[in-house]
């Protein structure tokens, strides 16, 4: 299920001078939380290099991570990351359990195909992108690493929204499901000064 395993210590100090201390030695301080209501939160370390290798891959960010703790493996998805603001360096993560049969919320990138296909990008328009990821809502096993949207068929000046983006089934976009008032702009397409239709 998972490409991503994040191999894990048990951690019992807390607090920030026990961070500090994980820090110096190569460590990130994490949290896995969430599950079902028995499952307390576990204080968890895991290699900053290694971490930071994995980071390279940007469907890290959307699929479900396994962590490897005491031989145990736990699904979990990435709810929070803190970056130091100079050094390749993490300063602290928080992850979510997750369970086949609840719903997950997570970002997702959006990928947009096929502009140069349109009559538009024909006619020399560009297409300006608003919005690089997506909130959606879905069960675990119906997660995409990511979402398309075709603009084979736009016009100039037409503006793409969220519910332009095709959704695999199982999948809805969170901010929707509070009505067509919140179907915000992704990106739209724009005539350069100066350039002329071909």
């Amino acid at each position: 299920m998972s490409n991503f395993v994040l191999n894990a210590i048990s951690r019992e100090d807390q607090g920030k001078g026990a961070s500090r201390r994980l820090r110096r030695e190569g460590l990130v301080p994490a949290v896995v939380y969430g599950g079902t209501a028995d499952e307390a939160p576990v204080a968890i370390s895991l290699v900053n290099k290694d971490l930071i290798k994995q980071l390279d891959d940007q469907t890290f960010f959307s699929s479900i991570l396994t962590v490897a703790l005491d031989g145990k493996e736990t699904q979990v998805i990435i709810k929070d990351l803190q970056r130091h603001p100079a050094k390749p360096a993490i300063l602290h993560a928080d992850f979510q359990r997750i369970a086949a049969d609840q719903k997950i919320k997570i970002n997702v990138p959006i990928s947009f195909i096929n502009f140069e296909k349109s009559a538009a990008s024909k006619n020399a328009a560009k297409f300006a992108v608003e919005a690089n990821v997506v909130e959606i809502l879905c069960l675990p096993k119906d997660l995409p690493e990511v979402v398309t949207v075709d603009l084979s068929n736009v016009a100039p000046t037409q503006i793409l929204h969220l519910s332009d983006i095709s959704l695999p089934e199982g999948v809805e976009i969170a901010t929707l499901r509070r009505g067509e008032d919140y179907d915000q702009g992704i990106g739209y397409v724009y005539s350069p000064r100066g350039a002329k239709a071909s």
